[in-house]
């Protein structure tokens, strides 16, 4: 109950959050058209109060819009691209629904005011900045909050293997979330590894379990469980009363864009559509272009500088360019800087671990940093690589995993990448390579500038929260 109030809570604070931004926006537009004389200086706008009828349309009209368009659904780790998105939508048929509105309402009466276009394009822009303003720092705010405990949902997660452990690492990671793990309960045998969180039982006992810990949702984490057991424990959830949340299995995650066709009348699912078509590869090459070369020019003093650096810190060369397999499974020289001692590779290619000998002093920080993959800027504006893409592998590990891994090499059927959906996800660095073609796949899938901007972005803002190689 407590919970349910900290969330009805947090909506009415968000929906007067953007009550308040959408009053202002008009406010400073009404401000702006008065002061500023362009295109012309504004007449008959002396006094305020006659405006204030269309500010309420304005912001009743905004929270209509928004409303239906389900933006007071608060949602956990909500992407900032999506959300801006939708603002910018909700925004827009938002002022023109209350200009309209207001315009039919009070026309030819003692209301019948001039509507300036110059103050309702104001009004617009900085509507949609105000509130995604509004709406950052709510978030915010929400965020802190609930690592300090408002509104966490109490939540158990079924299995104890590798997908198991990387949602736990990522819950208990991330507090901002909301989530307290109360227990981990196992399906498929004790845990071979030590878990962060006890294990409170059995998946045969999960309703009762639910009850026992009052969890107020479950993660089920077991992607190669099948269809019959997953209906079974979803069936435990229901009579328990919690929240159900599946990780997807490898059908559910290549799923996101079936197409539905037929062969002389018998249906079928198309389910290996390729997005990346047409031309939408000419739109991610032009990106590519624009995004390498200005990359380039920004961060050459940093290139200058951290080359000089490694002459310093260690015999050898400057560069280290490894071969790698990227589109259609050629292979081409991926440029890094150095950060390896000359020879460290003499007895064979290996993967490298915390704490490496290997690796020069200087290469920990630039690893760490990630200034090591600045280089393949170059790989990119000569069309080697992406910008966003798979990470590409070295040829004799792609010989090993497409023997292991289902659809490994339907990876290579777009350009590699400088960091990539599966990156930003938590999966680099040591982690499951059969979970990372998972969600390559996904975006090979499921392609778009906005998802690659989305990418982008989120890739600037973790290497800022947790500097780790791509």
């Amino acid at each position: 109950m407590k919970q349910r109030r900290v969330q009805t809570f947090f909506v009415a604070t968000l929906i007067l959050t953007d009550m308040l931004m959408a009053g202002s926006a008009f406010y400073v537009a009404y401000a702006l058209r008065r002061w500023l004389p362009l295109p012309t200086p504004a007449t008959n706008m002396s006094d305020p109060i006659r405006y204030l009828p269309m500010m309420s349309t304005h912001v009743l009209s905004l929270f209509v819009v928004f409303l239906y368009s389900r933006m007071y659904r608060l949602t956990r780790s909500a992407s900032r691209v999506d959300e801006f998105y939708r603002i910018v939508g909700a925004g827009t048929v938002g002022t023109v629904a209350g200009v309209a509105f207001f315009y039919l309402a009070f026309k030819n009466t003692a209301l019948d005011l001039d509507l300036p276009r110059a103050m309702i394009g104001y009004s617009w822009l900085l509507t949609i900045a105000l509130v995604t303003a509004g709406r950052l720092a709510h978030g915010r705010l929400r965020a802190v909050l609930q690592a300090r405990g408002w509104g966490r949902d109490r939540v158990l997660v079924v299995g104890t293997g590798d997908v198991a452990q990387m949602i736990l690492q990522k819950i208990l990671g991330n507090p901002s979330l909301g989530y307290e793990v109360v227990g981990v309960v196992e399906a498929n045998g004790h845990p071979t590894v030590a878990l962060p969180v006890p294990v409170v039982g059995h998946s045969s006992h999960l309703a009762r379990l639910i009850e026992e810990h009052q969890a107020d949702e479950v993660i089920i984490a077991l992607p190669e469980a099948t269809h019959q057991d997953i209906l079974a424990l979803i069936s435990e959830c229901e009579r328990g009363r919690a929240t159900i949340k599946v990780f997807p299995d490898l059908f559910q995650i290549m799923a996101g864009q079936v197409g539905i066709g037929d062969l002389g009348g018998l249906p079928l699912l198309t389910m290996r559509e390729i997005a990346l078509r047409g031309w939408r590869r000419g739109a991610k090459r032009t990106m590519d272009i624009l995004g390498a070369s200005i990359g380039l020019v920004i961060s050459s003093p940093l290139l200058l500088l951290t080359a000089l650096l490694i002459k310093l810190d260690s015999p050898g060369p400057i560069f280290y360019v490894q071969e790698r397999m990227g589109l259609d499974a050629r292979s081409f020289p991926m440029i890094k800087f150095r950060s390896m001692h000359q020879d460290a590779e003499s007895s064979g290619p290996g993967w490298t671990s915390p704490g490496d000998s290997r690796v020069t002093r200087l290469g920990n920080i630039l690893r760490r940093l990630n200034v090591d993959e600045l280089p393949q800027l170059i790989n990119v504006f000569l069309g080697e690589m992406s910008l966003v893409g798979p990470r590409p592998e070295r040829p004799v590990y792609v010989a090993q995993f497409r023997r292991s891994i289902p659809r490994y090499m339907d990876r290579h059927r777009e350009k590699a990448g400088m960091t990539g959906w599966a990156q930003i996800n938590g999966l680099r660095g040591d982690t499951s390579i059969a979970e990372r073609t998972k969600y390559d796949l996904w975006y090979i899938e499921n392609w778009s500038l906005l998802l690659d901007i989305k990418i982008l972005i989120r890739t600037i803002f973790n290497l800022f929260r947790s500097p780790n190689a791509y």
